[in-house]
């Protein structure tokens, strides 16, 4: 059982709604998180509760080895998302996510942290042309982006086996739900079309919209996090997290035209660099080792999603 725990990047969208389900799980929870990209108003209700705290400041400048000391867990969600960010500034990214990934790893050791779960893009894939993904596949990341998040795991399995540090390596497959920005320059498909179609405006398609995403609403991913911290005998293990589905852009903008009673068309622009146009996750796996099944399906998740940005507009 988990007693206490830190969540980096406890800020953001992810990370924030693993921090608020830790708690309801009993946890007394430390958020890290310099809110580059998180958001002060994802943390309103998780600092009101008493076994809540947060530290302000960057993984790399912090002494995470004091902040961890007597910790069970460390979820390791903070990192400098986007492959188009990742385009531009490659030398960030790689600061942020694999020179933070060591400092995490290296503190958690010194501490004597039973566990870290890191959080992992199904970016690392590529573009392989089969499906479903399966993490026995070779990887073929065609970003910097999905190339930091790669040199992550093999950080996570060596300090495994040369050092003993239990860790688990969770490949997200396009996340979603309540609290995704967005506003942002990088925002995700999903709250950016949403958004859009509530303002009366036309989405934008980067491609010809038959590019299809295992698309996964956040609560099943904050399961898997908190199984993947507590299974038995899965250290230095990688696992896709994900529904085992998969559906296109246009089927994306029908279903958000459907729950919001909206007849958009979108547009359609050239492709973006750096993307993949087919992505589906074998998730037998995580169902076998992590007893993983993801409870909340595509519409359900959507509808949540859809009525979040409702009530904020």
């Amino acid at each position: 059982m988990l007693k206490s725990v830190a969540v980096t990047g406890g800020g953001g969208f992810i990370g924030s709604h693993l921090a608020d389900a830790l708690l309801e799980e009993g946890c007394s929870v430390t958020v890290i998180d310099d809110l580059s990209t998180g958001r002060q108003d994802n943390l309103e209700s998780f600092k009101k509760h008493p076994k809540a705290r947060i530290v302000a400041g960057n993984i790399g400048e912090l002494d995470l080895k004091r902040i961890f000391a007597g910790m069970d867990a460390v979820f390791h969600q903070a990192a400098l998302p986007s492959v188009p960010r990742s385009i531009k500034d490659p030398w960030k990214s790689n600061e942020v996510n694999v020179d933070g990934t060591l400092a995490v790893l290296i503190a958690a050791k010194e501490a004597g942290v039973k566990r870290v779960v890191y959080a992992s893009s199904s970016s690392v894939y590529g573009d392989t042309p089969t499906l479903p993904k399966r993490e026995d596949m070779r990887e073929n990341p065609l970003s910097p982006y999905a190339v930091t998040k790669l040199a992550g795991e093999h950080y996570c399995r060596v300090f495994h086996h040369v050092y003993g540090l239990e860790t688990v390596s969770l490949r997200y497959f396009n996340v979603f739900g309540p609290r995704q920005d967005p506003k942002s320059q990088y925002s995700a498909v999903i709250p950016l079309f949403i958004s859009g179609i509530l303002a009366g405006e036309r989405p934008v398609i980067l491609g010809d919209g038959s590019q299809s995403r295992d698309f996964s609403y956040v609560e099943n991913v904050v399961r898997a996090n908190i199984l993947a911290a507590t299974a038995k005998g899965v250290g230095g293990e990688v696992f896709n997290i994900a529904t085992g589905s998969r559906i296109t852009l246009i089927q994306l903008v029908d279903a958000i035209n459907e729950l919001t009673g909206k007849h958009a068309k979108p547009v359609f622009e050239k492709p973006r660099e750096g993307d993949v146009k087919h992505s589906q996750a074998d998730i037998g796996k995580a169902k076998k080792l992590l007893g993983y099944t993801p409870t909340v399906d595509f519409m359900e998740g959507l509808r949540r999603t859809v009525q979040w940005h409702k009530e904020r507009a």
